[in-house]
């Protein structure tokens, strides 16, 4: 088959796999369909993610398909289900799944192969985070489910309440799919970003206003709830500068290795403020985003604005890298 495998350092093939044999447990699934993401897009810039993939590996995480066949000792899934697959599997035997934080278990399971025509689910994946779809749930709008599940343990850490004034720092995937998450809550959202097709994107989605920053626009006033989606210290510290005494700051960008900020002591104090910084996702939220996706909160259509044959996979993520603003590609893994 052919599959998308990473190299090393802004270094993509497109490579002729073989098909392995499953092992007791596994499914392989044929990929209905397969998204980019921004978590990929960093580890293509890097070459490499310490926890999720050491290369050369095959590539891309984001994706939903049909079993096409099953290894043995699997008993609850059959040839032809039509399923999302999450990234990664917690243990459940470690510390911190044992109170109940499986986002942060000590031996997460990643998998990685989106970017291909066929994928081997591992046993402990196929156990706990693969979850079927209704006949009527489209392949691209499952494939959302992993970022979106990210953006809805963010929300759940930081308890929206209706009303709400709510800045969201960035306009990417993740910053739109909160704006939704917050306008759903009802919540007063506003968004600060770049790229007048983003910034459509998230009036389309219910956000109040929308901040131009590429234009020069200022971000001022404060909020009651700040969500930073850009993952970079200055944003952070706006973040922070763009809260009211009492409120609470997400920082769920990840900022690159080494970087630091520097807090205002006095004011995180005196103005009683909640720092919050959410990771990844859980089996439970999981489940609760691809039901807000069968719901019809989020679509594809929302988000998915490229689409690309695999066999462009390559020029694509150059181009990503270069300062293309997408906000998501749909990958036609059978070209």
């Amino acid at each position: 088959m052919k599959a998308a495998v990473l190299h090393g350092k802004e270094s993509i093939l497109i490579e002729e796999i073989e098909d392995r044999a499953l092992a007791a447990g596994e499914v392989r699934l044929s990929i209905g369909a397969a998204l980019t993401c921004g978590t990929d897009l960093k580890v293509y810039r890097r070459g490499y993610h310490a926890r999720m993939i050491v290369p050369p590996s095959v590539f891309g995480h984001e994706l939903a398909g049909t079993i096409i066949e099953t290894g043995s000792e699997v008993r609850m899934w059959r040839k032809g289900d039509r399923v999302v697959v999450a990234n990664s599997a917690p243990c459940d035997r470690c510390f911190f799944c044992g109170q109940g934080q499986q986002n942060l278990c000590d031996d997460l399971l990643f998998l990685n192969g989106a970017y291909a025509e066929r994928i081997v689910v591992p046993k402990r994946i196929v156990a706990k985070n693969m979850v079927p779809l209704h006949a009527s749930t489209q392949f691209e709008d499952a494939a959302l489910t992993e970022p979106l599940a990210c953006v809805v343990q963010g929300a759940e850490d930081l308890q929206l309440v209706r009303g709400e004034r709510v800045l969201v720092i960035g306009s990417g995937p993740i910053g739109l799919m909160f704006a939704a998450l917050a306008r759903e809550a009802g919540c007063l959202v506003t968004m600060a970003g770049r790229g007048e097709e983003r910034l459509a994107v998230a009036a389309r989605l219910g956000v109040w206003r929308t901040i131009d920053v590429a234009g020069g626009e200022a971000i001022e006033g404060v909020y009651d709830v700040v969500f930073e989606a850009v993952g970079k210290p200055e944003t952070w510290g706006q973040a922070i500068k763009s809260v009211r005494k009492g409120g609470r700051v997400n920082l769920f960008g990840g900022c690159p290795a080494g970087t630091s900020i520097s807090l205002d002591t006095g004011m995180m104090h005196y103005s009683s403020l909640t720092l919050l910084a959410s990771f990844h996702h859980t089996p439970t939220s999981i489940r609760k985003a691809l039901t807000l996706i069968e719901n019809g909160v989020l679509r594809a259509a929302d988000f998915v604005d490229g689409r690309c044959a695999l066999s462009e996979l390559p020029g694509l993520f150059q181009r990503m890298a270069q300062g293309n603003r997408m906000v998501k590609t749909l990958v036609d893994v059978r070209r």
